[in-house]
């Protein structure tokens, strides 16, 4: 008799063990955070030593150009362990094909994705933030804004398909490092050293971008 009260003694001290434990492992996956003032989802995957771009996949609601004082933001755990060995896994198992550039470099991307794009100035008219990206980097050619729900910012990109004497002929190299609230889904805005006037005439035009690996 003593010792079936010792086993259902012990089962019971497991489950209650079990049901402590339960609550840290999920918080330790995702964790809630108020946002200050002058944060960023780049600033913020720094301070928590999170990717960005699962940072942003964690908060997909939040608009990454609205991040104010008292927002709740979710964030997530850094990838660890087992998790990043098969992270790093996955990520060797995507096969990329590559595409040729005008100097005769050969690119690796992981997929190609047609975007009708725009082109923006160092105008102030057209930055209310000032000639900066979003990380608060000095615009230059190479800069593009992206919709980040579609191209996660901090991608490098290869875009061809353009006609414009202001960008290089035949395609240019290219990194998603800002965005603007124009920008939503297969939409890029590609940066054009130049005057507001000179820049307008780009247009709207259907471009070939491909994701870099």
């Amino acid at each position: 008799m003593a010792n079936i009260k010792k086993t259902g003694l012990r089962a019971a001290a497991l489950a209650l063990g079990a049901a402590v434990l339960l609550p840290a492992v999920t918080a330790f996956a995702a964790t809630s955070y108020t946002a200050k003032e002058g944060d960023t989802f780049w600033k913020l995957s720094k301070q928590f030593n999170v990717p960005l771009e699962k940072l942003m996949s964690f908060n997909a609601g939040i608009d990454p150009l609205n991040i104010y004082g008292g927002l709740q933001l979710t964030i997530p755990a850094p990838t660890t362990g087992a998790n990043a060995v098969n992270a790093k896994l996955t990520a060797a198992s995507v096969s990329a094909a590559s595409v040729s550039t005008v100097a005769g470099d050969s690119l690796s991307y992981s997929k190609v994705v047609t975007m009708k794009a725009s082109a923006y100035s160092a105008s102030a008219e057209e930055n209310g933030w000032g000639p900066v990206d979003y990380f608060g980097n000095p615009l230059k050619l190479g800069t593009i804004a992206v919709d980040p729900k579609v191209i996660p910012l901090g991608t490098k990109v290869y875009i061809t398909g353009y006609d414009f004497d202001g960008l290089p002929s035949g395609g240019m190299v290219a990194k998603a490092t800002d965005a603007g609230s124009a920008i939503k889904g297969n939409r890029i805005d590609i940066f054009v050293p130049g005057t507001r006037a000179e820049v307008s005439k780009f247009g709207y035009q259907y471009v070939k971008l491909y994701v870099l690996k």
